[in-house]
């Protein structure tokens, strides 16, 4: 079971017996606050470490082998991760592919628990990775979607300083997929009591926090107890998205990403409303659960702080206009080609995570809104 700790000094109990570290971090590590913090924990239970940063975003299979060597070479015994999710992703695969044969591909040979005390320190608000059982890496330009309830790491380590760094843009989209993941999360067909939990205090605390973080600090600073509370929010979001996967906004959003270069969180964040209303308007066809998903949906607009959920669709989008995250599409951004295209793109697997089902002629006219109302400005 994993322990949620606040505050980067709780770093050194995550670490107690621990005696040789793997710190993976990316490019950011010399300029983190919280960089002397965590050598200091690791020198204060007496252990030595060793540090990984030979990776990008989007982190290849390459990378995360050179990580395996020098984990194996050194003796190491734990793994501290440092950074956002792609520190985070190379580090869970460290863990798992560690004691796995070198000579076949390790996302092909069966997976299973190494054992390998794991501590995750995000360094955005947005995913929630520290808590998840996934991973994303690529191999020969494919994406290799990685889950084993193994990689959840053993201790997140909250620490809302770091976010002082962030560029506000950044703040923005991952807060944003925070956000969604909430919404994506409760209405989920795998929905639980207590990832609707989760669900529901990752939302409350984002509309009741977000403008403070995103609005009411100096430049380069976060917002005090804003800044915790939307890193918290975070977290509970991704701990609802490991019970239950992400649904049609998130399927909906990776071909934006790849093809017009916005940031995750940003393109989802898009995606969200338009499919929100087109399931809204399918409700009332449904022969059955119409009314059992309205319910759900009104729950989440009262999260939001909305009466129902038309105002909660109005909000998100008066959201992102606040934000300055929207905007209206060019017409070569509107083309019938592009359309095609990222209609043609979405992922079944969390298409089937959806309440109700969307076939491609729906997902294109459901990208023509999207394309039509909230594309962004990219030069933002």
């Amino acid at each position: 079971m994993q322990q949620v700790l606040q505050g980067i000094s709780a770093l050194k109990t995550a670490l107690e017996g621990s005696r040789r570290v793997l710190l993976v971090c990316d490019g950011s590590w010399p300029f983190l606050n919280i960089g002397p913090s965590v050598e200091a924990a690791i020198g204060g239970i007496d252990a030595n470490f060793l540090r990984f940063s030979d990776f990008a975003s989007n982190p290849q299979y390459e990378s995360v082998r050179k990580g395996i060597e020098v984990f194996n070479s050194g003796g190491c015994d734990t793994i501290v991760a440092v950074g956002g999710g792609s520190s985070i992703d190379v580090a869970k695969c460290i863990k798992l592919f560690c004691r796995m044969s070198p000579g076949k591909l390790f996302f092909e040979q069966p997976y299973s628990d190494t054992g390998i005390k794991l501590i995750a320190i995000p360094t955005t608000a947005g995913t929630g990775s520290e808590s998840t059982r996934y991973a994303v890496i690529y191999y020969d330009g494919a994406k290799q979607s990685i889950t084993h309830s193994s990689i959840v790491p053993d201790f997140a380590v909250l620490e809302p300083s770091v976010l002082g760094s962030l560029p506000v843009y950044q703040k923005k989209c991952t807060m944003m997929d925070a956000l969604c993941q909430g919404i994506e999360s409760w209405w989920s067909v795998n929905a639980t009591d207590e990832s609707r939990e989760y669900s529901r205090k990752a939302i409350e605390t984002i509309m009741n926090n977000w403008e403070e973080y995103i609005f009411g600090a100096a430049a380069g600073q976060a917002a005090g107890s804003s800044a915790a509370a939307i890193m918290l929010a975070a977290n509970y979001a991704g701990r609802a998205i490991n019970i239950t996967q992400t649904t049609a906004p998130h399927a909906f959003s990776y071909k934006l990403t790849s093809l017009l270069g916005l940031p995750h969180g940003h393109a989802v964040a898009l995606c969200l409303p338009e499919i929100w209303k087109f399931m809204l308007d399918s409700v009332s066809f449904r022969p059955s659960g119409g009314n059992s998903l309205m319910a759900v949906f009104t729950d989440i607009a009262n999260a939001m702080g909305a009466e129902t959920p038309e105002s909660a669709i109005a909000l998100f989008r008066s959201l992102l206009t606040k934000l300055g995250l929207s905007r209206s599409a060019t017409e070569s951004e509107k083309s019938p080609s592009l359309l095609d295209t990222l209609s043609a793109s979405v992922n079944p697997i969390r298409l089937a995570n959806n309440p109700i089902p969307i076939t491609t002629i729906q997902a294109r006219e459901i990208y023509a809104r999207i394309l039509e109302k909230s594309l962004p400005d990219r030069a933002k």
